[in-house]
């Protein structure tokens, strides 16, 4: 390692690891100098130049396979966890007292995507999940915190929901599926941009740089695509020996929420599409995030093979038989723009009369399933995803058919 070993301590802080027993442990290695149990170091960061905090080192480590072993003294090029300072942040330097220079380092980008988590009440609530109050929600979104440094948690009017704003759907979507597999049982909204307004008072939105590498045949289905999400083609050439397209858009973050599964069914599974964040520009329009409307069950049981059949004439089904539905939740995708209420508990009625036919078994076509990133693509700025840790259900927020009417007629 590069460092000068007898020059003032200087340790740069690059990721936040967490113990209940402990707190925070700032993680790094050390630049120049030496560190040591019981220092006294000053704390301060390139992109806050005010920032200038005494603290002592508590306990030090160093990393011995997938453990930690406890040392007195690290030199240059040692990588240590720091535990016993409370408020430490990724991008913090340790220094010593007499010499205070903060080690420059790439700026933590901020959220440009929020979500709402809430406390799942639909009818099937509490049957799956092992944490399902408030309570348990709000203390492991804000145990996240502890370690996850884009993420922002803010409470709302209500207790029962909390604005999760983080870097992207992926990286909210992760969440979602680390708090599902630990038992948590909740209910998130759509995600939506964060907007900002600049100094004229004008509405700006984060923009995202898409560079994407698809085979020739594909790219004007792309360019359509992404120029209906308001995306704007700024470079086009060719690759990989004249067979791909290289495009480069640069389009509002807002554009790509929901298009990785259509991009991926455009391009047959050949297409790459990186995102990179390109900082905030003027609005650029409403829309249209999807044209196809949900079939919604018209009431609560389990779903029968003689309505599924008859309710998958009006678009793809997400469920089997046997499988439990309650009044509001979407149970497919209809061909048209609008929603279809279907009766997929509905029973065959038993008469005394036979035709011709009757008895002919009832072929339904295979359910599509829908992935944690699918349905959160899926989703419409009416409806919820209802997360357990045994299933995913997609649902309206207004569950009462004629509530629901009521409201899309007030819009």
């Amino acid at each position: 390692p590069e460092g000068d070993p007898e020059a003032g301590t200087q340790v740069l802080i690059s990721t936040i690891d967490y113990n209940e027993y402990v707190g925070r442990i700032g993680i790094g290695k050390v630049d120049n100098g030496t560190i040591k149990v019981n220092q006294e170091v000053v704390i301060c960061n390139h992109h806050d130049p005010d920032k200038q905090v005494k603290v002592k080192v508590s306990k030090l480590y160093e990393f011995d396979g997938l453990g930690k072993t406890e040392v007195r003294e690290a030199g240059i090029g040692s990588i240590v966890a720091i535990s016993g300072i409370a408020d430490i942040r990724i991008g913090d330097t340790l220094c010593s007292p007499e010499q205070v220079v903060p080690i420059p380092f790439q700026k933590i980008s901020e959220p440009t995507i929020a979500m709402q988590f809430m406390v799942n009440d639909s009818p099937l609530a509490g049957l799956e999940g092992k944490y399902v109050t408030s309570r348990h929600i709000r203390d492991r979104l804000f145990r996240e915190l502890n370690t996850d440094v884009s993420l922002r948690v803010e409470e709302t009017d209500t207790t029962e929901c909390f604005k999760v704003s983080g870097r992207g759907e992926l990286h909210l979507s992760v969440l979602i599926e680390n708090m599902r597999r630990e038992g948590y049982e909740f209910a998130v909204s759509k995600a939506e941009v964060l907007y900002h307004t600049d100094e004229n008072g004008k509405r700006t939105e984060p923009m995202e740089l898409a560079y994407i590498d698809v085979p020739n045949e594909f790219a004007g289905a792309v360019i359509e695509k992404l120029g209906q999400r308001k995306g704007e083609l700024r470079n086009m050439g060719s690759i990989s020996g004249g067979t791909y397209t290289r495009l480069e858009f640069s389009i509002p973050a807002r554009g790509l929420i929901g298009y990785r599964g259509e991009f991926l069914t455009d391009t047959k599974g050949n297409g790459i599409l990186n995102t990179v964040f390109d900082g905030y520009a003027p609005y650029k329009g409403d829309i249209q995030y999807r044209r196809q409307g949900s079939l919604i069950a018209f009431e609560a049981g389990e779903a029968i093979t003689y309505g599924l059949f008859n309710a998958q004439e009006r678009g793809t089904l997400f469920i089997s038989p046997g499988e439990k539905v309650y009044a509001g939740m979407v149970v497919g995708q209809t061909g048209r723009s609008e929603d279809i209420e279907v009766n997929v508990c509905k029973r065959k009625q038993l008469t005394n009369t036979r035709s011709s036919g009757s008895d002919e078994a009832l072929r339904l076509g295979p359910p599509r399933i829908l992935s944690m990133e699918q349905c959160l693509d899926f989703i419409d700025t009416d409806e919820l995803l209802e997360v357990t840790p045994n299933n995913l259900r997609i649902r309206k927020k207004i569950l009462d058919p004629t509530l629901r009417k009521r409201a899309a007629l007030k819009k």
